[in-house]
């Protein structure tokens, strides 16, 4: 099975991930040239010279408001960012899709409400899909890296996350907790269709396998 890019933003959430990563990454970009620069100019300005009288400061009340003040206002606003995609992905629309996710070492199951069972995710193009979360045996997390959302498998309770799909394709699912020998093996795919061919696959009455009934019924009878 081919994956598309996982660098690709496929939900909303993975924008709003993209956006806060860029606006932490710019300050921290600003600040570092900030701070190399002033460091750069005192080392020349102030580097000792003979006949300099060296002056104690006291205390400077503007200073310390703003060397107080900005830090705390660039904090709170990544902090007031970080919280607007967190709260997408715990916030459950009324109409959400929802799938059953069963992770055990060391595969997925997804089960939906009309009985259907499949080991790969499908969900459709423009709705938002609501994943309940368990665990057979150990703790798994259920990772999509082009959606940007993680979510842990724990026994004896349900996680979920909330998402979204806006693109087509097949995207990787991977197990993001170490769950015992085979956890590099713990990959499956979510694919996201449009609407009208996923209520075709949706509503597909899965016939039974006749010919391989009727082979393990001579097989007994031999």
């Amino acid at each position: 099975m081919q994956f598309l890019y996982s660098g690709q933003a496929v939900t909303r959430t993975a924008e709003t991930v993209d956006n806060v990563m860029l606006y932490i990454t710019g300050i921290g970009v600003v600040l570092l040239l900030g701070i190399t620069a002033a460091m750069i100019y005192f080392v020349f300005k102030y580097n000792r010279k003979k006949g300099h009288k060296p002056v104690d400061i006291h205390g400077n009340i503007w200073l310390e408001i703003i060397w107080i003040g900005i830090p705390t206002i660039l904090v709170m606003s990544m902090f007031y960012y970080s919280y607007i995609g967190f709260k997408e992905l715990r916030d459950i629309p009324e109409d959400a899709f929802e799938v059953d996710v069963t992770a055990r070492m060391w595969d997925w199951t997804f089960d939906y409400a009309n009985g259907k069972s499949d080991d790969t995710l499908f969900v459709p193009l423009g709705e938002s899909v609501k994943l309940n979360i368990r665990s057979r045996d150990v703790n798994h997390s259920l990772f999509i890296p082009a959606f940007r959302v993680k979510e842990d498998a724990v026994p004896g309770y349900t996680n979920y996350l909330v998402f979204d799909a806006s693109k087509t394709g097949t995207y990787e699912i991977a197990c993001a907790e170490y769950c015992g020998l085979k956890h590099s093996m713990m990959y499956t795919a979510v694919v996201i269709m449009p609407k009208e061919k996923f209520n075709d696959w949706y509503n597909k009455i899965e016939e039974p396998d006749t010919n391989n009934v009727a082979d393990k019924k001579e097989g007994n009878e031999g």
